[in-house]
Formats: C-alpha cells, sequence, structure tokens
C-alpha cells in the first residue's frame, strides 16, 4: 500500500549528509530522514510509482522569480504532487509583484547549491519567502527533494511550515 515512505530506506540526515546538497546539511533542521533515489526516477510521477509513495505524499518545490520595477524576489512555492500552484495570481499578487515567472535554472542551482529537480525549501537563501500550501502544511509526512536528483527528504508538513520564511497560504488553482 502506498504511503509517504513508500519502499524506501529512510535514514537520519545527520547520518548521512552526503546523501543531500550541502546547503541541505547545513540547514540543521533536526528530525529529518534521508534516501537515496535513482536520479532518472527523481521526477515526481516516476519516483512515486518506481518507490510506491502516494502521489499526495509527493511535495513539489518550485522557485519563483517576482519582479515590480527594479525590485526581484525568488520565492520557493510548495503544493502536493497533486496540485497546482496558482502561480500567475495567488503567489504574484502576494509576492506584491507585477510579473511572475519560474525561475531561471541555472541561477537557481547557483544561488542554493542545489539542482533542479531535486529543489527543496530546506537549506534556501535566508532572504526567500517560502510559500507551503496549506494542504501540506496539514498534511503530515510529505517526500521532497534533497537538493540533489539523488536524494529524497522525508518531512512533515508541520516541520516545512516552520522553517524559517515559510508563509502558510492557500496556493493551490481549484478544480
Amino acid at each position: 500500500m502506498s504511503s509517504a515512505r513508500g519502499n524506501l530506506d529512510w535514514q537520519p540526515l545527520e547520518e548521512h549528509p552526503g546523501l543531500v546538497a550541502p546547503t541541505v546539511a547545513d540547514a540543521n533542521a533536526p528530525g529529518l530522514l534521508v534516501a537515496p533515489v535513482d536520479d532518472s526516477l527523481s521526477d515526481t510521477a516516476a519516483f512515486c510509482q518506481a518507490y510506491d509513495v502516494t502521489l499526495e505524499a509527493a511535495a513539489n518545490c518550485v522557485v519563483v522569480q517576482a519582479r515590480r520595477g527594479e525590485n526581484t524576489t525568488y520565492a520557493a512555492v510548495v503544493v502536493r504532487g497533486t496540485d497546482r500552484a496558482d502561480v500567475n495570481k495567488t503567489v504574484r499578487k502576494h509576492l506584491d509583484a507585477r510579473k511572475i515567472t519560474f525561475a531561471d535554472q541555472e541561477h537557481t542551482e547557483a544561488a542554493t547549491g542545489m539542482k533542479s529537480g531535486g529543489i527543496t525549501p530546506v537549506g534556501l537563501p535566508m532572504d526567500w519567502p517560502i510559500l507551503i500550501d496549506r494542504a501540506v502544511a496539514d498534511g503530515g509526512e510529505f517526500v521532497i527533494g534533497g537538493g540533489l536528483r539523488t536524494s529524497k527528504l522525508l518531512i512533515t508538513g508541520e516541520a516545512l511550515a516552520a522553517l524559517p520564511n515559510a508563509e502558510v497560504l492557500d496556493l493551490t488553482i481549484a478544480g
């Protein structure tokens, strides 16, 4: 039966910091579990199928670039694997942006020390807002990237909502 834990061999992150991006290991987020994964199976749908993780227990983290005039803000947006974030309306308005786009992959990797396909809110730059969908914050255990495509973290929605700069909002598109 599918769950957040699936069929992965979860281990304490403190004992296996080499499995995640250095910024994730340095974040000192207590109680996290980590598991290695095949990088070709890192994308949500393939990962869930291969590792028997329910799609509802997979959290996706995307980085957006919000602009108003000369001001640019980078932010992480976290929603369940079954949901889509309302980036163009809800996220844009919350960040008080005139224009919002998904952040450039090269810039995101350089700024975070993480790899696309493994971006996680754990260990992001301290000045980046982290917008957590309410369904994630209230949802129990989730699997999310480990900063690399070769690992995943097991974390609770409550722990995600407690990250520095995290805000819980209703972020998904209805329907």
